[in-house]
């Protein structure tokens, strides 16, 4: 039986969110292509005929991760962002959490590709908070956007230490709570 191309595009956007998934819980390492096309529920054979190789797979996977995570950005505030952000929930939620907090130590030893996607990732998440920040009072370009850097930076790392540190750790929750006091309590001013 011949698949529709229809099909073939929905099998190949449930094997990329599947993958997206498992990447952000295990890391690009920890996940082979077998027990991701298993994952996704398709053979092993059939992950050529949707990609070029796995490398292909895990840049068009940091997209999709990267947009749910700006699709979150734009139904909140710039403060209900990173308070959202910045909780034990987030934290816990690996496979469905920010794909930057998840991925950035994996992405800096892959291709040039991958680092390209992260970067336009980023630089979209960027220019939405900017807007935000312009909309609220920052009138400097510039300032906006080098507090936008600084926040994402402060929070990405938030998640990552906080994740590194045994999941019932008080140093996991202090981090979370002391990173998200101090981004959130100047935007309430």
């Amino acid at each position: 039986m011949r698949v529709t191309k229809a099909q073939a595009q929905a099998n190949r956007a449930h094997i990329v969110e599947t993958a997206s998934e498992l990447f952000r819980e295990r890391g690009y390492d920890g996940v082979g292509v077998a027990d991701l096309m298993a994952a996704a529920g398709f053979t092993h054979g059939g992950f050529y005929k949707h990609f070029g190789s796995k490398a292909d797979l895990m840049a068009e996977a940091a997209a999709c991760g990267l947009a749910k995570t700006a699709s979150a950005e734009e139904a909140l505030d710039v403060a209900q962002f990173f308070q959202r952000y910045l909780s034990r929930e987030h934290r816990d939620a690996r496979s469905t959490g920010c794909t930057m907090a998840a991925l950035c130590g994996d992405a800096a030893r892959q291709p040039a590709a991958i680092k390209a996607t992260f970067a336009e990732g980023l630089e979209g998440l960027l220019k939405r908070a900017e807007h935000a920040g312009a909309e609220n009072g920052d009138q400097d370009p510039h300032t906006a956007r080098a507090r936008m850097i600084e926040r994402f930076a402060q929070a990405v790392g938030a998640i990552m230490l906080s994740r590194a540190c045994p999941d019932d750790a008080p140093l996991a929750d202090e981090i979370i709570e002391v990173c998200r006091k101090a981004i959130v309590a100047p935007l309430a001013d």
